[in-house]
């Protein structure tokens, strides 16, 4: 019988270990922590992947971005898709979203400014002075006008309604070619396949392809303006740290170096 009841305990003992069972719960490895999820304006990608790799050395945390065109996103987001913080790179989008209560209205602020510039693929390309009336459809002739989608990327709505204030937009009004976002509109101008580009300041800036030809007045279009918020679906307790040092002096430096104003 004692015989027979060890090899029962044996075997309980066993039974016990193998499935994980004791009085003491065994020790979990903990979680690792959540990335927080960016969705960011296409034109922002070098200064913000900057700003990324300095959160991610200041404080162990990490941040993932999908770039495209603000409208792009703006709709991702309205469809439910995972962000934590939305970056636009003008006001009409960031309000879209906040009339749908998609962000958190307290955590939107007015991060940074640009400029939009004309751009041509060769660095001998003569300067062009730009103004009312400049003759842009001669530079042109029968070649495309590289821009973003002028109904919905904001570097496209910026830049049309600059052409529309210096009464050219109706004579290129065809030889635009819409790209799906800025950066695109840029790789047309730096592959060759158009002659002349709008894009933002800091886009040419970070494509050696490229050469500013030409600056538009900052009173031919709406002022440029990237707001940034917290989505309202967002439950990362990092959201909230990664706001704060994107609005940090240290953020704020390496936005500057890209080309970028801060406003305040």
């Amino acid at each position: 019988m004692r015989t027979e009841r060890r090899t029962l305990l044996k075997f309980v003992t066993a039974a016990v270990t193998a499935l994980g069972v004791s009085g003491m719960p065994f020790a979990q490895p903990a979680a690792a922590a959540e990335k927080v999820t960016v969705f960011a304006a296409a034109s922002l990608k070098n200064a913000l992947d900057a700003v990324n790799a300095a959160w991610q050395k200041e404080a162990g945390k990490e941040a993932t971005v999908s770039y495209a065109a603000s409208s792009a996103l703006a709709k991702q987001i309205e469809a439910g898709a995972p962000a934590d913080v939305f970056i636009s790179a003008d006001l009409a989008w960031m309000d879209y979203v906040a009339e749908k209560k998609l962000i958190k209205h307290d955590t939107r602020a007015n991060l940074l400014g640009n400029r939009i510039v004309l751009v041509a693929g060769s660095r001998d390309t003569a300067p062009v002075d730009i103004k009312q009336g400049f003759d842009l459809k001669g530079l042109l002739g029968d070649e495309k006008l590289a821009m973003g989608a002028v109904d919905s990327v904001p570097a496209g709505k910026y830049g049309k309604a600059a052409l529309e204030k210096l009464g050219v937009w109706s004579a290129v009004e065809k030889n635009v070619a819409g790209a799906e976002n800025v950066r695109a509109a840029l790789l047309l101008v730096s592959k060759g396949e158009a002659p002349y580009g709008i894009v933002y300041k800091t886009d040419a800036a970070a494509d050696k392809g490229v050469a500013i030809v030409g600056t538009f007045p900052e009173d031919s279009h709406p002022p440029i303006v990237y707001p940034i918020a917290v989505t309202a679906e967002s439950s990362n307790p990092d959201a909230a740290a990664y706001l704060e040092f994107i609005k940090s002096a240290k953020a704020a430096a390496l936005f500057e170096a890209q080309g970028f104003t801060i406003l305040k």
